[in-house]
């Protein structure tokens, strides 16, 4: 949801640069099932144009029509919708609706701690009743600083809080710059992953070519930047070179992301884990079990957009530590 927040954050900063309010709408809270759950948000303009969602599309309706008082008082208000009489999602979800000014200092630090890869907490206040009342609104806390956006302080002691931890933005690194390179890092990109494409400096590849990058980098082997790999990354090795692949692996071997992925078959992956170890016997027997290959699940995958479906979906099933299975068959709640 980090990503989410970071697009709200930038378009509620650039509507205010051309004169427009905005206010934020988060999901704080829900009663039986909903198509997203509490943490969820979005960003309406006095226009009426806005970024985000907080349902499949159903609720937007009523909460564009909720924010038009919240315009014209600049008074929070929370807000209910009963899916269970109206959509038969069987759950009713509680929404904070409050207006949205954010300072350039704030936008500054916010940018610069997702940057550092820090998490940052938000805050909001709220009831389970419909209406406007006293002390409800949201901050969001930076390394034990408080930023608040519409003139909110807490003052009641009633009131329920909704607390969520955003992680930095889980990124992907791809080390590769084929066709099928180009289609994982796009598809990467609508799931609001941070991609990083690494290349060798032969490929002669501008970022242009990588729709949805964040960056294409270019290091030698023994100066790639392993700093920034931690347990919100995850690695994709497909440079389509056996000795490519070898040599990125040797240069990696102390890294330790959520998710590192081996493209091609398991006799390839077998014979390359092989040479590595008959070059580093040494090596920590963890990152030999950390590689998985071939990357991806079984989905009859067959072109670049397809395969890039099948790694993505591996992906989010182990960060998300979930055993892939057709949901039809999964017992419980489809989130549980």
């Amino acid at each position: 949801m980090t990503h989410e927040f970071k697009t709200i954050v930038e378009q509620a900063h650039k509507w205010q640069k051309e004169g427009k309010k905005s206010v934020l709408v988060s999901v704080v809270a829900l009663e039986g099932s909903s198509y997203r759950r509490p943490g969820v948000r979005m960003l309406i303009n006095e226009q009426g144009e806005a970024v985000g969602a907080v349902s499949g599309g159903c609720v937007e309706k009523e909460v564009h029509f909720q924010s038009l008082s919240v315009f014209k008082e600049g008074s929070s208000k929370v807000i209910t919708y009963d899916g269970t009489l109206r959509l038969g999602c069987e759950g009713i979800i509680f929404l904070l609706i409050e207006p949205f000014e954010v300072s350039d200092d704030f936008v500054c630090v916010f940018n610069t701690t997702l940057e550092s890869r820090r998490p940052v907490k938000i805050v909001s206040f709220y009831k389970k009743e419909f209406g406007v009342f006293e002390g409800i609104g949201t901050k969001i806390i930076i390394d034990n600083n408080s930023y608040t956006f519409n003139n909110f302080k807490k003052s009641v002691s009633n009131l329920l809080a909704f607390e969520q931890e955003l992680s930095p933005i889980f990124q992907l690194l791809i080390i590769g710059a084929e066709h099928d390179a180009v289609q994982l890092c796009k598809a990467a990109s609508n799931v609001g992953w941070q991609v990083t494409v690494m290349a060798s400096a032969d490929e002669q590849k501008t970022i242009d070519y990588f729709k949805g990058a964040h960056q294409l980098v270019t290091p030698l082997y023994n100066q790639i930047d392993k700093s920034r790999i931690d347990k919100q990354t995850a690695v994709v090795l497909m440079t389509h070179s056996f000795n490519k692949d070898f040599q990125y692996l040797l240069a990696l071997q102390n890294c330790t992301p959520a998710y590192f992925g081996l493209l091609g078959p398991k006799h390839r992956r077998e014979r390359l884990i092989n040479q590595f170890l008959e070059f580093n016997p040494e090596v920590n027997i963890d990152f030999i079990e950390i590689l998985r290959g071939p990357t991806g699940i079984n989905i009859g995958a067959e072109s670049a957009q397809e395969i890039a479906i099948s790694i993505i979906a591996e992906i989010l099933s182990v960060i998300r530590n979930q055993e892939p299975i057709i949901l039809k068959d999964k017992s419980g709640t489809i989130h549980a």
